[in-house]
């Protein structure tokens, strides 16, 4: 296990040191009133760049792509100067750093939003269930408001600038977040999306949105920065899937001739989304399995080694072990994913973790073996 995921990776702008991705993950620790990352966010990456490539919590690419409290953006020359120490602190490291372009559409709140806007989506069609969490708590899902024609055009314009803008703040590229019930995946689900424009209907107009902020994002930083992030068959947040093998081949396919950097594929369904869409896709795979647990180390050297993915992305064991690439080369044994202080507050359950070496587990000889 250690040997194949301790090989290190080229392709394109992608030189990475290993075949271990840290998945993004929201930590919910930003100024919520500016939408800049925390003083601590250099630390916590800093401390995590052993990994091959670090994928960093969403960050909201418009003022109504917010969900939740603490969600840092790249909207503002703010931002942009909040998020520098963060890439300096990961390139001193030797690390590679990718931001996650995000808009979570329906899943967001009017407390959430400048001044109490309604959430936007592509129909308007409400959750009905769980609760979201706000900054006075626990709220109902409010009914989202649809996304005119020329806003969605618009919003394809806010993720290209916001890619520019990661790229200003020093990172290497981006993410685009078409994943986990978020406004990519409205847009593509059956049940979330009732347009009967151009970005609704078939199966190409409910692709549309994608691909164009695939195209849109490219123009804009070149292709070789861009990464898309996908989990076909996944109903969180109450999405609908029908056909995700033939939805998704559809989608692989008008998006593998931009060459892009990656696609990242979540496989959370019965639809075995990786194995399926690695023959159609030209370029780097990174598979994150999170079904039904989350992916182990063991699982993601197995898909490496078969062929199926050339980088894998672990999430929660890189809250709780910072150094894990190297623990996984070293078979050190791992602390257990972290399950307390995950959103929002300090350093607490943020870069108070130790490494194997700091823990004086025993372990310090091996990782200097």
């Amino acid at each position: 296990m250690g040997e194949v995921l301790s090989a290190p990776y080229q392709a394109g702008v992608l030189k990475l040191a290993n075949r271990v991705a840290m998945a993004p993950m929201t930590r919910g620790r930003a100024n919520d009133e500016t939408g800049v990352p925390s003083e601590l966010a250099s630390t916590y990456y800093r401390q995590r760049a052993g990994a091959g490539l670090i994928v960093t919590e969403g960050v909201y690419v418009n003022a109504l792509a917010k969900g939740g409290p603490g969600i840092p953006g790249l909207v503002t020359d703010e931002q942009v100067r909040g998020w520098r120490p963060v890439t300096e602190a990961v390139h001193a490291e030797g690390g590679t750093i990718f931001a996650q372009l995000w808009h979570v559409g329906r899943m967001s709140h009017p407390l959430s939003l400048p001044t109490g806007e309604l959430p936007v989506a592509p129909s308007a069609v409400r959750i009905d269930g769980p609760q979201i969490f706000t900054k006075d708590g626990l709220r109902d899902h409010v009914l989202p408001r649809a996304l005119e024609t020329a806003e969605v055009e618009q919003t394809v314009r806010d993720f290209a600038r916001a890619a520019e803008r990661a790229i200003e703040a020093g990172f290497d590229g981006v993410e685009i977040h078409g994943a986990n019930g978020y406004l990519v995946k409205q847009f593509i689900g059956d049940n979330t999306n009732l347009r009967t424009d151009k970005y609704g209907g078939s199966v190409n107009g409910r692709l549309r949105f994608a691909v164009e902020l695939a195209e849109a994002v490219s123009a804009a930083v070149g292709a070789e920065r861009v990464g898309f992030r996908i989990s076909p068959d996944n109903d969180e947040n109450q999405i609908v899937e029908l056909d995700p093998q033939g939805t998704y081949r559809t989608l692989v396919d008008a998006v593998d001739g931009l060459g892009l950097a990656y696609l990242h594929v979540l496989e959370r369904g019965k639809y075995g989304a990786i194995a399926d869409l690695r023959t159609r896709w030209s370029g780097t795979l990174i598979a994150n399995h999170n079904g039904p647990a989350p992916t182990s180390p063991e699982v993601g050297a197995r898909l490496v080694a078969d062929g199926h993915a050339d980088l894998v992305a672990l999430g929660r064991l890189f809250i709780s072990n910072p150094d894990l690439p190297a623990r996984i080369a070293s078979g050190i044994a791992l602390a257990p994913p972290a399950t307390e202080n995950i959103y929002g507050g300090g350093a607490a359950g943020y870069v108070d973790y130790p490494t194997a070496a700091e823990a004086g587990t025993g372990a310090v000889a091996a990782l200097s073996a």
